[in-house]
């Protein structure tokens, strides 16, 4: 019944999305991944450009880390487009096709039982449940579950039952229409309860406690402070950078030469740092430049941005930077903060 009113709505009110109009794997992988970590309207440029550079497995098989990570700039996670790349290689390595069902799927770097169950439903039609934020939504008000959410014995609740609600057929169109639902007419905030296809069906929309639907256990966790130090020094028209290799959300990104602790720098700190750079060199000037506060789900950063101005007589051997042209820096996948500070001083 809730699959036929579901099928019902998709079919009249479904996004009309680049993605949904391919059976092709490959693609629609690359869709999940991505909007896993965005909403639709941010993820459909991301895709876009991503299909351009990487139309299927074979071009991202030959694609590099810098390529990808290029691409995947700002959106965060990169631990998943290099994830992306891996498995892509890894196929073509042994010549396989990008794979559609779930049990293969399922064994692919970076894919979980979501997106297995996603790819697999659209493109096979296997009678696999996804269980994203919206569905939990749904099913949770439809039901009136009060099992959290973020817990294992909730989830299980949430499996068995969204597992015995797929239709037969059409489970990949079901699939999307509950996650659209949710996203556009069952919504965390003023959802349309009145013009609800579900209205009758719903028990919490008759017990009027809506709003406390899906229930999660508050986890308080402090968030980690996280001060910052990066180093503008530019020698002979060139900026120098690193590749970042601390494992951490920044992985394998570029960034400018960093101090880290628990406050500003002093002239003493700087020069102690250089020194593990050059082997000789003259400080003209040293000034902060900007300060910005970056916070994310789980730290807090304050990062400072300062402008050296220095004279060097040698480098040392053996140093991880690189002497990047000042209009090269476009080519190089950077943290979001620390673009926005290079693309606001070439725009000055």
């Amino acid at each position: 019944m809730i699959s036929e009113l579901i099928l019902k709505w998709y079919k009249k009110n479904k996004r009309d999305l680049i993605w949904r109009k391919t059976k092709n794997p490959y693609k629609i992988w690359v869709s999940e991944i991505i909007l896993q970590q965005t909403k639709i309207s941010v993820g459909s440029k991301y895709y876009l450009s991503f299909i351009k550079k990487f139309p299927n497995l074979e071009s991202l098989s030959k694609g590099s880390e810098k390529e990808i990570l290029k691409i995947w700039e700002g959106l965060g996670y990169y631990s998943r487009a290099i994830n992306m790349l891996k498995t892509a290689k890894t196929l073509v390595k042994n010549k396989k096709k990008f794979p559609s069902n779930y049990e293969s799927l399922i064994k692919l770097k970076g894919v979980g039982d979501y997106t297995a169950s996603a790819i697999s439903s659209i493109c096979k039609n296997e009678k696999k449940a996804v269980l994203d934020g919206n569905v939990f939504r749904v099913i949770s008000r439809v039901f009136n579950i009060s099992a959290p959410i973020n817990t294992v014995a909730g989830k299980k609740i949430f499996q068995k039952l969204t597992f015995k609600l797929l239709p037969d057929n059409q489970v990949g169109d079901y699939n999307q229409g509950l996650m659209d639902f949710g996203s556009l007419h069952c919504t965390i905030r003023k959802p349309k309860c009145k013009s609800c296809p579900l209205k009758n069906l719903c028990k919490s929309y008759k017990l009027n406690n809506i709003e406390n639907r899906p229930r999660k256990i508050k986890r308080t966790t402090p968030k980690k402070e996280r001060v910052y130090n990066y180093l503008k020094i530019i020698i002979n028209n060139k900026l120098l950078i690193k590749k970042r290799s601390k494992s951490d959300i920044w992985k394998n990104l570029f960034e400018l030469p960093l101090i880290e602790g628990k406050e500003i720098i002093s002239k003493e700190l700087l020069i102690k740092y250089l020194s593990t750079l050059f082997d000789s060199i003259k400080i003209n000037h040293f000034q902060l430049d900007k300060t910005i506060n970056h916070k994310l789900s789980h730290q807090n950063m304050t990062i400072n941005f300062w402008n050296i101005g220095i004279t060097v007589r040698k480098e040392k051997k053996n140093i991880s930077l690189l002497n990047i042209k000042l209009k090269s820096i476009a080519n190089y996948p950077f943290p979001k903060p620390i673009l926005k500070y290079l693309n606001d001083y070439l725009n000055t």
